[in-house]
């Protein structure tokens, strides 16, 4: 039985991530401080765990406890609006090098982190692992690269196998209610008015369940190094606004241009994903109509 430690368990890409482990055959011991999920949506091989990973006496006890051969770390404060340039990230970067340094001594295997398209100089506007510059422009993106530089050297010290996941833009059930998609989601399904940017920046969004795939399959590879999460198709912000808008039919309450665009918004951020494709063998299940759908239908339900 392969046997993994998820953190975050509880969290946007974390929750979905329970599913498409489960499915490839992994025994998921699942570590949340916010409790399991509904009793309904437990499966066999779901383990749950209550620990504060902040806490030194907790890592140990869970690592001692569970003995992993894997772990995916995906637990991190992103609060929106907060999160870019919060101190938190550096406390963020501490506990996850603790709980990396308790998994190689508990005798783990093979490690795979949450980083960040943030870790990217976004002038470029087209990443890819190899050739674009990682000269991040805010503490959250030093904080990930910097992360992702100890976590490579430290795993090849101690002859473990580790990944790094790089997460470009996602939506799906279970957002944060201030970020973009679901602030525009939920508007619209109250007949409000949605006042936006011009809309024409260009995007790489991925549904969060292929999300939470791409991680599962990553970990289940022997691929090293950075890897970025995304689905390497670009879109207008304004044509994913105006889906959802036809979707939900009220196109007219979009306001197009009724803010302005912040100086240091790039125009372009789309993500080399050849690397995921064809190493790691991930294939995107999701097409953008089907997830926004999806996504709607949810956040319908929550309201």
């Amino acid at each position: 039985m392969k046997k993994v430690l998820l953190t975050g368990a509880r969290g946007f890409i974390g929750a979905h991530c329970l599913d498409s482990l489960l499915d490839r055959g992994f025994e998921v011991h699942a570590v949340s401080s916010k409790g399991r999920r509904n009793e309904s949506e437990t499966r066999d091989g779901e383990i749950w765990h209550h620990a504060d990973l902040h806490n030194a006496e907790h890592l140990l006890r869970l690592m001692a406890e569970v003995k992993p051969q894997y772990l995916l770390h995906l637990a991190w404060d992103v609060t929106p609006g907060l999160y870019w340039n919060s101190l938190e990230n550096l406390r963020w970067v501490r506990t996850s090098l603790a709980l990396l340094q308790v998994f190689i001594d508990s005798g783990g295997e093979r490690a795979v982190m949450a980083g960040s398209c943030a870790e990217y100089d976004w002038s470029y506007g087209y990443c890819t692992e190899t050739q674009t510059p990682l000269t991040p422009n805010t503490l959250y993106g030093v904080c990930k690269n910097a992360l992702r530089s100890m976590v490579t050297a430290a795993g090849d010290q101690a002859q473990i196998s580790t990944a790094w996941g790089r997460i470009f833009f996602l939506y799906g059930p279970g957002e944060h209610l201030d970020r973009l998609f679901p602030s525009v989601v939920t508007s619209l399904l109250r007949g409000e008015t949605v006042p936006c940017t011009h809309g024409d920046q260009v995007r790489d969004y991925l549904y969060v369940k292929d999300v939470a795939e791409a991680f599962a399959a990553l970990l289940d590879s022997e691929v090293r190094g950075p890897v970025n999460i995304a689905s390497g198709r670009p879109i207008f912000l304004k044509d994913l606004i105006g889906l959802a808008a036809q979707i939900i039919g009220k196109p007219e309450l979009v306001r197009l241009g009724a803010l302005t665009a912040s100086e240091d918004d790039p125009p372009l951020l789309l993500a080399d994903t050849r690397k995921l494709k064809e190493a790691v063998g991930w294939e995107q299940r999701y097409e953008l109509q089907q997830g926004v759908k999806e996504t709607i239908q949810w956040w319908r339900s929550q309201l």
